[in-house]
């Protein structure tokens, strides 16, 4: 049997598992874990510039494609506990990542060591796992341990915890008879599904809520079958959009109080039957519970058993992976269309397009300084159906997901349920090195930017290109909307009069100059008109110079962005609504 280190045995585990990319920051405790990486030479190590950064990559790097697993490396102590965001975005999306810690030896552990720290027991409310391994000998069952769970059920991220005596153990392991656990998913049955559809068929008005789980279990296409032949539309959500094409005629918009679409909401209000998959009624997209079930008959199905009924109870739930559910969708309504029993949907699909052509808000703003929805008109004209958009949090991500478009899956890379300012900019990077081949844009507000700013330099490091654009209003703007209800304007305004860069005004922040001296480029954009042209230069200095290209457009200090504060029928439109075509050019369906 071959003898080696658990480190080492470690990264070969790795390697039959499918990884190709690490992000990570090395250091003491997990030295050993990197000589080895090096020694192997066969998994790309990204240095990243923070251990957060670096575990905000992973999960870019994960969502970017199907069948990816990022991987994240810290030493220990604070690195580990850096990463404890990282984690919970991953959990809280069901994102796989595999979190390695370097750890101080076992026989100091419990002793005050030099950064020495329980993260198994810190990392275990945001992981499906957190081990630290005492015995070498287990150190290739645990990382088999942990393939398997971040693949089986509802994905997530797992951490594995090495203290560096565990490395550097010498183990028997033979690479050459590894082999992955099988993966376990729920799967539906045939009499659950024809229940299923049996009740949508009993429906006037059905809609389809498509979910992210739907993007994890690479099924898009049979989501978009299942919906052709029943000739149901469907609302995907936020961590859903892509799943169907923003132009297909089955697409009805998104719903919810923030990332939504007027005739979304407006189409779901007219909806009687609603069949979620992959979804988990999340509450920026449901609003009040009472308005949004109200005279609606519900199927859930998701792949956590525990996720049906959390949130309500649905008339009809089933635990499945959404793939394996999709596959008998498919099988049952092909049946159903062969034997010309499903029912004729057209007049209400045609409806919800009629809605989408006249429930529109407006992006054509000539104001200097800039309305956010003309940057996004803007973006909609330079940037094409190949684009991956991504980012966090904040009206920037909101107003985003209102007016931009997306065409196909992985294409829009949320971060949904946790939200994390800084989150964009290290997942541009982890979903650019993923798939280097589609461009990448990234969405930001200026507090969001400013948070990871410094990993902008792994992008010019590694020469990874992609185009960052930058709303900047020096305000906390998604707050201070907030802080209306308490009538309050406090501590969310970031102005001051940089002395450095006069020309700034009160906008403070030097942003072009923080990008150049990190090794990106960057570009200014004071007036609408401008705009465009910007864009289309950074996508050119991105392709000559290989590095993040940033585009900041300076926007007026308030703008109050379309949403409700409770229930999906009273959302507030603070803006101008389009009334002519030339309101909204770039909207999906030319104004009615």
């Amino acid at each position: 049997m071959p003898r080696m280190t658990a480190a080492r045995a470690a990264v070969e585990i790795l390697k039959l598992e499918g990884v190709e990319v690490a992000f990570g920051v090395p250091g003491a405790a997990i030295n050993p874990f990197y000589a080895a990486l090096k020694a192997s030479g066969e998994i790309r190590h990204t240095l990243a510039r923070h251990v957060e950064g670096a575990s905000h990559m992973a999960e870019g790097y994960t969502r970017a494609k199907a069948g990816n697993i990022g991987v994240c490396i810290g030493t220990s102590g604070p690195a580990g506990t850096d990463m404890i965001t990282g984690l919970y975005s991953a959990i809280a999306d069901s994102i796989p990542i595999l979190c390695i810690t370097g750890q101080a030896p076992v026989a100091r552990l419990h002793k005050e060591d030099f950064q020495a720290i329980d993260i198994a027991s810190i990392a275990k409310p945001v992981t499906k796992a957190a081990t630290t391994v005492l015995e070498a000998a287990q150190v290739p069952g645990v990382f088999q341990q942990a393939f398997h769970l971040m693949r089986s059920g509802r994905p997530g991220p797992v951490l594995i915890d090495l203290p560096i005596d565990v490395q550097l153990t010498e183990i028997e392991f033979d690479p050459e008879t590894y082999q992955p656990l099988p993966v376990y998913k729920p799967t539906a049955s045939r009499a659950q599904v024809e229940k299923a559809i049996a009740m949508l068929q009993a429906s006037e008005r059905p809609l389809i809520v498509a979910g992210g789980g739907i993007i994890n279990a690479d099924a898009p296409e049979l989501l978009v079958e299942f919906a052709e032949l029943t000739g149901v539309p469907v609302i995907p959500t936020l961590m859903g959009w892509g799943i169907i094409a923003d132009d297909h005629e089955l697409n009805a918009g998104m719903v919810g109080l923030q990332t939504s679409h007027r005739y979304g909401n407006a189409t779901f209000l007219e909806s009687d039957f609603v069949l979620g998959i992959g979804n988990r009624w999340a509450n920026r997209h449901t609003g009040g519970l009472d308005v949004y079930t109200a005279g609606r008959t519900f199927v859930h199905v998701d792949i956590e058993p525990t996720q049906i009924g959390r949130i309500f109870a649905a008339d009809f739930g089933i635990a499945s992976d959404a793939k394996a559910a999709l596959e008998l969708f498919v099988e049952v309504a092909r049946e159903l269309k062969a034997a010309g029993q499903l029912k004729d949907r057209s007049e209400w699909a045609a409806s919800a397009q009629e809605r989408k052509a006249t429930l529109q808000r407006k992006t054509h703003f000539d104001n200097v300084p800039m309305k956010p929805q003309r940057v996004y008109e803007e973006m909609n004209k330079a940037f094409g159906p190949e684009t991956r958009y991504v980012t966090t949090i904040g009206l920037s991500q909101i107003a985003g997901a209102q007016m931009l478009h997306v065409y196909k899956p992985r294409h829009w890379i949320n971060c949904g349920q946790a939200g994390p300012l800084g989150w964009t900019i290290p997942a541009a990077l982890g979903a650019a090195t993923a798939d280097p081949e589609t461009p990448v844009v990234a969405l930001s507000g200026d507090y969001d930017f400013q948070f990871m700013i410094e990993e902008l330099a792994v992008g010019a490091q590694h020469k990874i290109p992609y185009v960052h654009v930058l709303v900047n209003n020096a305000y906390l703007g998604l707050i201070r909307q907030a802080q209306r209800n308490f009538e309050i304007d406090f501590q969310v305004n970031l102005e001051f009069e940089n002395l450095n860069s006069p020309e700034l005004g009160v906008y403070g922040v030097d942003h072009v100059k923080v990008a150049e001296g990190l090794g990106c480029k960057a570009i200014r954009v004071t007036e609408p008109d401008a705009l465009l042209p910007a864009l289309e230069e950074a996508k050119k200095l991105a392709a000559e110079f290989r590095v993040p290209v940033v585009v900041e457009a300076i926007l007026e200090r308030v703008t109050n962005i379309s949403m409700a504060a409770a229930d999906i029928d009273k959302v507030n439109e603070w803006e101008e609504i389009a009334t002519a075509p030339g309101d909204a050019p770039t909207a999906i369906r030319p104004l009615v």
